[in-house]
């Protein structure tokens, strides 16, 4: 039985000795574990540090007997299996590889080693179609944003590109199977059918405050629901005369889009707030004309009076000139309800601009304005030397009804007034 100072003297050697192996100091690596070996010989942990010093000497069969050791004092622990797959793989013994790894899984499911080594033993046996299958499910482990030791990066790369083969054929399989049927072009059926072989995720919308179930979750809307676009579009020399003029001129009013307080959890708008790199020109605000802003822009407030405006008291309509400063990336978000949409008119276009909605990715250009709805996830990008600016403001939900549109109108503002003088940000606390 090892004390628990034993136990930790231990584990201090060990990782002393990783240390010293990892940075070239073998003699060092190798006195350490000795007195780890001396201290508790038969130590699972001793054992398999053992064993792998010598995997990479080169001595597989050695290596086996010292995992079968370990693993006769521990064998619930998944990583004794995956090294010991690694030596079966050295004296190539696929069945006992497999063995060993599938048993690591019966541990551990979801042990992103072990999958992605039954992978590419599945590969190596010619399975390739079942080996992308567990490569998909290796990279569907790894968490959003994290960072992977080196050692596994190879691996990760070829599992990606096993993904992205497998999709390319399976897109072929069955586009020969539906590629003459009368539907298999309309967009909806496109995206499903990219959705189904894995070349195109499908985004829901995730409102941070109002949402509104049942309405039809589109990326970007079809130009036929808004017949006000095209003169919209034609009003686009006009509204840019304004736009340069305020923008030459009125920098003082040009305020950061982003500007949270100090205190509040920033997440990925750390970079932007209270920055200059997006900022706003405001016409309305927060359901509020900016007056002195309205007067040096008139035609363009006239032009959106004419269209239907998303209107609720103390909160919208909102419609500004957006300015994205040169190498700007605005990360990606979502939006407050989906009883509103959002339309984006193009004024200043540098070229490589980009907009992602959901899975569709488009570049702005000059005379086309689209609308989108914003609590899809989304992120905009200029990748130009110079800004890019639109006119940016929202609108109904063309799926609302007039009387739903009045009842969201009452709702929004009663829970504003229940949290009044509270900054309880959203209210829905999500």
């Amino acid at each position: 039985m090892v004390s628990t100072a034993e136990e930790t003297r231990l584990r201090s050697l060990v990782q002393q000795s990783d240390r010293a192996h990892s940075a070239g100091d073998g003699a060092r690596a190798m006195q350490l574990l000795f007195e780890a070996q001396k201290l508790v010989p038969d130590h699972p942990l001793v054992l398999n540090t053992t064993a792998l010093r010598a995997l990479e000497a080169g001595h597989p069969a050695q290596a086996v007997e010292l995992l079968r050791r370990a693993i006769t004092r521990d064998d619930r622990d998944p990583t004794l299996w995956v090294n010991l797959s690694a030596a079966m793989r050295q004296l190539d013994d696929p069945e006992e590889e497999a063995r060993a790894l599938d048993q690591a899984l019966v541990l551990e499911p979801r042990h992103l080693r072990a999958l992605l080594e039954k992978a590419a033993l599945t590969q190596r046996r010619g399975n390739s179609r079942e080996a992308a299958v567990i490569y998909g499910n290796a990279l569907k482990t790894i968490p959003a944003g994290a960072k992977l030791p080196p050692s596994l990066r190879p691996a990760i790369v070829a599992a990606t590109e096993a993904v992205r083969a497998n999709a390319d054929a399976l897109e072929k399989h069955v586009g020969e199977k539906v590629g003459t049927l009368p539907g298999a072009h309309s967009p909806r059926i496109e995206h499903a059918l990219e959705a189904l072989v894995g070349k195109r995720a499908i985004y829901h919308p995730e409102p941070t405050q109002l949402h509104v179930p049942f309405l039809p979750a589109l990326e970007f809307y079809p130009r036929e629901d808004f017949p006000w676009l095209e003169p919209l579009e034609a009003a686009t020399p006009v509204v840019r005369e304004e736009f340069e003029r305020v923008f030459a001129e009125d920098q003082a009013s040009m305020q950061p889009y982003i500007a949270y307080p100090d205190g509040v959890p920033l997440d990925q708008w750390r970079e932007l707030n209270r920055s200059r790199r997006w900022s706003a020109y405001y016409l309305w605000r927060d359901g509020k004309p900016v007056d002195a802003n309205v007067a040096r822009c008139p035609r363009t407030a006239a032009l959106l009076a004419t269209l239907p405006m998303h209107d609720v008291a103390g909160h919208s309509p909102t419609a500004f000139f957006s300015i994205l400063d040169a190498g700007a990336h605005i990360p990606a978000h979502t939006g407050v309800t989906n009883s509103r949409v959002i339309v984006h008119l193009p004024l200043v276009l540098p070229g490589r601009c980009r907009f992602r909605v959901g899975s569709t990715t488009r570049e702005w250009r000059m005379g086309e304005a689209w609308v989108f709805d914003d609590t899809i996830e989304h992120e905009a990008w200029n990748d130009s030397a110079v800004p890019r600016a639109i006119l940016i403001f929202d609108i109904w939900n063309p799926f609302l009804a007039l009387d739903e549109r009045t009842v969201i109108q009452r709702a929004i503002p009663a829970v504003a007034d229940y949290y009044h003088g509270i900054a309880a940000g959203d209210f829905t606390g999500k």
